[in-house]
């Protein structure tokens, strides 16, 4: 049976959506942060700070961001259902 999802609650995407991006930097920013500190001489580096807090701000960044641009997704989304329809799926019982 085909089904089609007629509204996404912006709140609830966003929110999930916003923390799974900012876990998933995470794999990203560690290891460049590790990297980099390793890497990069202490005079090279400066010390005005930004550099230290950075990829420690990077996750909230995409918590925020990641937040935003869903709830705007959503609002595209159930703003066009009504012209374009909506994301189509076929869903099956499952048998015993």
């Amino acid at each position: 049976m085909k089904q089609q999802i007629a509204r996404l609650s912006p709140h609830q995407n966003a929110k999930v959506a916003s923390i799974v991006w900012a876990v998933t930097s995470l794999l990203f920013v560690v290891p460049m942060f590790l990297v980099s500190w390793l890497t990069i001489p202490p005079q090279a580096r400066g010390h005005n700070g930004f550099f230290d807090y950075f990829f420690l701000i990077m996750p909230f960044a995409y918590l925020i961001l990641g937040y935003i641009v869903a709830v705007f997704g959503c609002w595209v989304y159930n703003s066009l259902f009504k012209f374009i329809g909506g994301f189509e799926f076929e869903s099956r019982d499952q048998q015993a």
